[in-house]
């Protein structure tokens, strides 16, 4: 089988697998399959005897777009309703070859006008994490959201909105290739977990998108609202965690 299908096979089953352990973690002993489940929890071998028997799937996997391509196959994108109210898309920002990547949830208002993630009070809260707290330049990490339009008076994106960009967002994380997300807030973190989650929960903990580790926390914007030692600690430690392990 083509090494890049044999990575994306372990890749799954290594996701999978978290997320079980979460799962057991936070006491769920079972639950009722979905037909339309994120993940088909085959073992190994009927994984590979499935994707040999698919001619399609057997084929040379494509080669990694860049950042600059993928931003070309969105265009002008019209595929969702966001689109009618927005000022301009907001792509991403930051560093081509970026060892940690941030993953929010949507533009704001100063976002949409600016065409940049993270400009708003909350990026500028971000930005102060970044580079008085983990000393590193902006420049150097590479920011984006969920979703590259703003929703309605910056609502939480519905699940049809979401769905349309993931190819965009997962075109984004193959074209980086950073070493360690951040995923900041529920919404980033439920679409890159599979499955709904509360922040407050996971933050902190360990997981995997695409065979990256992951690393969910609050999201700036909550720390504008509930900005207590807590939570100011909390996501302090999620941030230093994830620096070192994007340097390891």
């Amino acid at each position: 089988m083509d090494a890049a299908l044999t990575a994306e096979v372990r890749s799954l089953l290594a996701s999978a697998r978290a997320t079980l352990k979460e799962l057991a973690e936070e006491g769920v002993e079972q639950f009722e399959r979905r037909s339309d489940a994120a993940f088909d929890l085959h073992p190994r071998a009927e994984a590979q005897a499935a994707l040999e028997s698919d001619p399609a799937r057997s084929q040379p996997a494509r080669a990694v777009r860049t950042l600059d391509e993928v931003r070309l196959e969105l265009g002008e994108c019209t595929r969702c309703p966001l689109s009618e109210g927005r000022k301009q898309i907001v792509f991403g920002d930051g560093n081509p070859d970026a060892e940690l990547m941030f993953i929010g949830e949507g533009p704001g208002e100063e976002e949409d006008l600016r065409g940049l993630p993270f400009v708003g009070r909350a990026g500028e809260l971000l930005t102060q994490m970044i580079e008085r707290g983990l000393e590193i330049p902006r420049s150097e990490v590479y920011i984006c959201n969920i979703v590259k339009c703003r929703p309605p008076k910056n609502r939480t994106p519905h699940p049809d909105e979401i769905a349309t960009c993931k190819p965009f967002l997962d075109g984004q994380i193959d074209a980086v290739r950073p070493r360690t997300i951040v995923a900041l807030g529920r919404p980033a973190t439920s679409l890159l977990l599979g499955r709904d989650v509360a922040i407050s929960r996971v933050r902190g903990t360990w997981h995997e998108y695409r065979g990256i580790p992951l690393m969910p926390t609050f999201h700036p914007a909550f720390l504008l609202r509930q900005y207590t030692d807590a939570n100011r600690s909390a996501v302090w430690e999620d941030l230093k965690a994830a620096l070192a392990r994007s340097r390891q």
